[in-house]
């Protein structure tokens, strides 16, 4: 449980401290014109936009732990949600109750 919070606390660090977009690194050399396969899996969201548990609102960061959890900042609705591999509906880890400086909440 302490790992867990830990990397809860070095999530909404990096979240606080990274404010570009999510992009493949230069290095891996990926051609612009590049084509992807069209098909894949939802993981996280996919329910329209919202609040609800099972919905996402503007996620401004992504974070993938060696359990293939993902966790997933949201601007909107001030939390981090987090989304085990195969569940159709993620848990709150942190914030979700609105914009605020609290020790229950999370600002921007």
């Amino acid at each position: 449980m302490k790992r867990k919070f830990l990397s809860l606390i070095l999530i909404i660090f990096l979240l606080s401290i990274l404010d570009y977009p999510l992009r493949s690194p230069s290095s891996t050399n990926i051609h612009p014109n590049a084509r992807w396969q069209q098909n894949g899996i939802t993981v996280a969201g996919g329910n329209r936009r919202g609040n609800g548990i099972n919905q996402l609102s503007n996620p401004c960061g992504l974070y993938v732990d060696d359990d293939q959890t993902i966790y997933v900042a949201e601007w909107s609705n001030h939390r981090i949600v987090e989304w085990k591999r195969g569940a159709t509906s993620g848990q709150v880890v942190a914030g979700g109750n609105g914009q605020g400086s609290g020790d229950h909440q999370l600002n921007n």
